[in-house]
């Protein structure tokens, strides 16, 4: 399998292949927020946080306007779109309507939502799992889960792990949080949070690559001292990845900097530069430097 990188900049979108290079697709001068792959090999995109767009053979055209907050993250489940809003909304896009989940903002707990400065809490991160459960990233708000279609949702973690992403992957949950990597084997019964082998707990993003996890680490908010590290089956001590990486990387590697397919990986980082691995982050090659501001980056597989 070959790859290219998605890189969603405030400038639009490039596409990178494996020998680098890049070109800005149909959003050029549109800030590109999220990104998403359907099933069928769709490629989605959030424009500008108002606006949802598809692409099926590299040509990007509108499929929804979002009205009201600013879109912040989108995932496909089957048929439909979801996408995530600031001050912590759920929308669904289904036919080119939209609609906003009633059951979400009826959720239990929603009152105790809050973030640390004091403003309105956003939906951070969005994922689905293998049997269509929903689940939903609130910062500062935990994790809310649905199984029926996002018609209701229920809270899942202790809010206070301060969660910064979550992702569903082969029959497991993980999201890096502000205390470590929190996982569930059980659909997000139950958590634990590990932190083994990590130089620092504070963690923003999260793939899985392979069999293996790749999350980003810093000592807090600022982004000092900021790596990424590799879980081996998404089990017991995180190992530092260091081949073909500087020591330390520019700011965070932001929630949705980091994403995979298969034993493909990618991350972007502050200061513009893109690294990907073909062999889940064992080693890391420099694929561009200088982007502008990045917003999103997602691994897509290259038709045959």
């Amino acid at each position: 399998m070959t790859t290219s990188v998605l890189v969603g900049t405030v400038e639009g979108l490039r596409r990178l292949g494996p020998a680098g290079g890049d070109s800005v697709e149909a959003l050029a001068g549109h800030s590109v927020t999220g990104l998403a792959r359907g099933a069928d090999g769709s490629r989605w995109a959030l424009v500008d946080g108002a606006a949802v767009w598809r692409a099926d053979d590299g040509t990007w055209e509108p499929v929804a306007t979002i009205d009201g907050p600013a879109a912040t993250c989108l995932i496909v489940s089957g048929d439909d779109v979801y996408v995530g809003t600031a001050e912590a909304h759920v929308l669904r896009v289904r036919s080119r309507s939209v609609e906003r989940l009633a059951g979400f903002e009826e959720a239990d707990g929603r009152d105790g939502w809050y973030t640390p400065w004091g403003g309105p809490p956003d939906t951070r991160s969005l994922t689905a799992g293998n049997d269509g459960t929903l689940y939903a990233n609130v910062h500062v708000g935990g994790i809310l889960r649905s199984s029926d279609g996002g018609e209701t949702w229920e809270p899942t973690i202790d809010i206070d792990t301060d969660v910064h992403q979550v992702l569903a992957r082969a029959g497991s949950v993980v999201a890096p949080s502000a205390v470590g990597l929190a996982t569930s084997d059980d659909g997000g019964d139950s958590w634990d949070v590990a932190t083994d082998g990590l130089h620092a707990t504070y963690l923003r993003a999260a793939a899985v690559a392979g069999d293996d996890v790749l999350v980003s680490a810093s000592t807090g908010p600022a982004g000092q001292e900021s790596a990424v590290y590799r879980r081996t089956g998404g089990r017991g001590r995180f190992e530092r990845c260091r081949t073909g990486l500087p020591e330390w990387l520019t700011g965070n590697v932001d929630t949705g900097w980091l994403d995979a397919v298969g034993a493909h990986a990618a991350f972007g980082t502050a200061d513009g530069t893109l690294f990907v691995s073909a062999d889940a982050g064992r080693s890391w090659d420099t694929l561009a430097a200088g982007l502008p501001r990045l917003t999103a980056v997602a691994v897509v597989a290259d038709p045959v």
